[in-house]
């Protein structure tokens, strides 16, 4: 995968080139960077101007930012590639936080339909991404995983053959590296972003142990810290981020039979959790035997409203705030098949309400991303893309940056 394709890969070669040129004083290039924002190591670089209130010589660092900002971020690839300066200023995630602040926003959508391979969809572009490979033992690829981006990284959890196991991947670098790991390690958990954190909640410990507690990610220190515990332990549950707050929604109890039509709402403020009772029905309302043959509720927020995809009747539900309930919007994508609910992924990218999942025809996995920007009238799906690979999702994710 070029450079171009996503932020911060470089040919090696070309970037081994382009040192040694400006190592003899080659600088043909009439644009110049300064270190980023806040670094004041005194070292000047070859390519780099002596005053570090430029950016771009000719137009000053804030109107350089500025136009930088206005870039997707599918060109910074690019924009990285050009010398080590502007390397440095894409790969210290400044111009991420710098767009977070003024609400610039683009949602890529990243999942993996094949154990070994992360991919990762722009539908601004209509381009899809290969991820590098995930260096690790076979027993972490072949084990059941759980995925979340956080500001501009995507953490996958899974578990090696001694012990669980966190692998991070940012944007910044295109690489991963071993991510630290959760204060309780857990699986099958409730999980959400807002921003630059990730709330995990609830899931079940190694020993298979139900549980209550709760902890929030940070993405700019990388540290995790434990939350108060929800009112209920549970686990194959789903979280959002509405409103500001984060909810946890359905789920099994602890007595690993229960199956939960509770939510519950975490204020970031007061740092209290609030029980919502029959917030999330129980699937074609009757117990499933064994409840845990269906996947943790398909749930997703755009602006603010929430929206469930029901598998076991194709469709599309949206919650009503004022009176706790449901009602029924309209049916899936045609294409949007699964087994009890896995293999198919249902999220929010920004405006839209996303289904990810496939079908097979002649023989050959076909995988679709259909899209629906929701309105007061039934969802109309748009086919955003198309392509032939495996057509069942193991974990998908989106990262708004």
């Amino acid at each position: 995968m070029m450079s171009k394709n996503i932020e911060g890969r470089v040919d090696d070669s070309k970037e081994n080139e382009e040192e040694k040129n400006q190592e003899k004083g080659n600088q043909k290039n009439s644009i110049f960077l300064s270190h980023p924002k806040g670094s004041n190591d005194g070292k000047q670089h070859a390519g780099e101007t002596s005053d570090s209130s430029f950016l771009i010589q000719q137009l000053g660092r804030d109107i350089s930012i500025h136009c930088l900002l206005q870039l997707s971020r599918s060109d910074y690839g690019s924009v990285a590639a050009l010398n080590p300066s502007f390397r440095s200023l894409i790969r210290s995630g400044e111009l991420y936080q710098l767009r977070r602040t003024m609400g610039i926003i683009e949602h890529w959508v990243y999942f993996s339909c094949e154990v070994f391979k992360w991919e990762a969809f722009d539908p601004n572009r209509g381009r899809w991404m290969q991820l590098p490979k995930i260096i690790c033992d076979e027993w972490f690829m072949l084990s059941d995983k759980e995925s979340l981006a956080i500001g501009t990284e995507l953490l996958v959890f899974g578990k090696e053959l001694m012990a669980p196991k966190i692998y991070k991947y940012s944007l910044l670098t295109n690489m991963w590296s071993v991510g630290k790991m959760l204060n309780t390690p857990r699986c099958l958990f409730a999980s959400a972003s807002f921003g630059g954190i990730g709330i995990l909640a609830g899931g079940c410990e190694m020993r298979g142990n139900i549980l209550s507690s709760v902890e929030i990610y940070n993405s700019n220190t990388g540290k995790w810290e434990t939350l108060p515990n929800m009112n209920k332990a549970r686990k194959m549950c789903s979280g959002v981020f509405m409103d500001g707050k984060f909810y946890a929604i359905g789920g099994i109890a602890a007595d690993k039979i229960t199956q939960l039509t509770c939510g519950e709402e975490f204020d970031m403020t007061t740092k209290e959790w609030r029980e919502i009772p029959n917030m999330f029905s129980k699937r074609n309302e009757v117990l499933e035997t064994p409840p845990a043959s269906g996947s943790p509720p398909l749930i997703a927020v755009v602006k603010n409203v929430l929206y469930a995809a029901d598998y076991s009747q194709q469709e599309v539900k949206k919650y009503v705030k004022g009176n706790n309930s449901w009602v029924t919007i309209g049916g899936f994508p045609a294409q949007a098949s699964s087994m009890n609910g896995w293999g198919l992924a249902f999220r929010a990218c920004g405006d839209k309400l996303i289904f990810l999942g496939g079908h097979n025809l002649h023989g050959r996995g076909i995988l679709e991303i259909n899209a629906w920007v929701p309105d007061e009238n039934a969802p109309q799906w748009n086919r955003l893309a198309t392509k032939e690979s495996r057509s069942f999702v193991h974990n998908c994710t989106v990262m708004g940056c």
